[in-house]
């Protein structure tokens, strides 16, 4: 499957950073780096719930699409601290991350969480950034491949090949978040590998070549580039080096030249 197929992509997660005054200080200096270029890797930056609507305006013109970091499944209700994903829209964000490791191993998100997620994403017209990966534990028990499956199937279960094409998935190994332990090339590579075959096996070659699969895990510029190379490792979902604008845009640099 040739990677020329899909388009590189960069997403900044913030966390629990920044305010709406340094989110929109972030994208007037990511402006002024001049990284972000028309045809180049497309980059989007998932702020916290308080700053989306300055960081949307401060992305106004760009090449920089706005995510949430989370969403509730159900469009209204009595759900005290929850946002549904027509408030994320109304704020300008056409992203939204689901089921990231944070979400589900400290705030106990389950695979049917992250599956209505998806589908309310999907109905609210944003595109679901699905993250999977494995514990330390899993990997050392040989049982990657088999967590990988069951997230992914469970993620996307009862989706069409169509409605899979509007959505990202993210390969998080778990024990790589925050730690400075990032995956290997070649680990992440067999990783991507096999989720691509995951797409292939139920979804079909079609959206096995166009679905867009993002490696995430202390991502640094020096790491970024021999990770593009993979074939299967189509950009990059960053956390901690997201923060500092400059570190940010050289990750995109890389990105465009892959």
């Amino acid at each position: 499957m040739q990677k020329n197929h899909r388009h590189a992509m960069m997403v900044a997660n913030w966390k629990m950073h920044k305010t709406g005054a340094e989110a929109a200080a972030f994208l007037a200096r990511l402006r002024e780096t001049g990284a972000v270029k028309p045809g180049g890797c497309f980059v989007v930056v998932a702020a916290p719930f308080p700053a989306l609507a300055a960081a949307a305006e401060a992305a106004h013109g760009m090449d920089v699409g706005v995510a949430g970091q989370n969403l509730h499944w159900e469009s209204e209700g009595a759900f005290t601290g929850e946002v549904s994903g027509a408030m994320l829209a109304a704020a300008g964000c056409t992203y939204v991350l689901v089921g990231h490791s944070e979400r589900r191993h400290l705030f106990g998100e389950t695979d049917e969480m992250v599956h209505k997620k998806v589908r309310a994403a999907l109905a609210a017209g944003l595109t679901p950034i699905v993250c999977v990966g494995e514990t330390e534990q899993q990997r050392a028990e040989n049982e990657t491949e088999l967590i990988l499956r069951y997230q992914f199937e469970r993620a996307f279960w009862g989706t069409s090949a169509e409605d899979l094409l509007r959505c990202v998935l993210a390969y998080e190994p778990v024990w790589a978040i925050g730690t400075g332990n990032t995956a290997t090339p070649a680990i992440a590579e067999g990783a991507h590998r096999f989720l691509r075959h995951c797409v292939l096996d139920i979804f079909g070659a079609e959206a096995a070549a166009g679905f867009t699969i993002l490696y995430g895990g202390s991502i640094k510029p020096g790491n970024m580039r021999a990770l593009l190379e993979q074939p299967d490792v189509d950009g990059g979902l960053v956390g901690g080096a997201s923060l500092d604008a400059d570190t940010f845009a050289a990750l995109v640099r890389t990105a465009n030249v892959s």
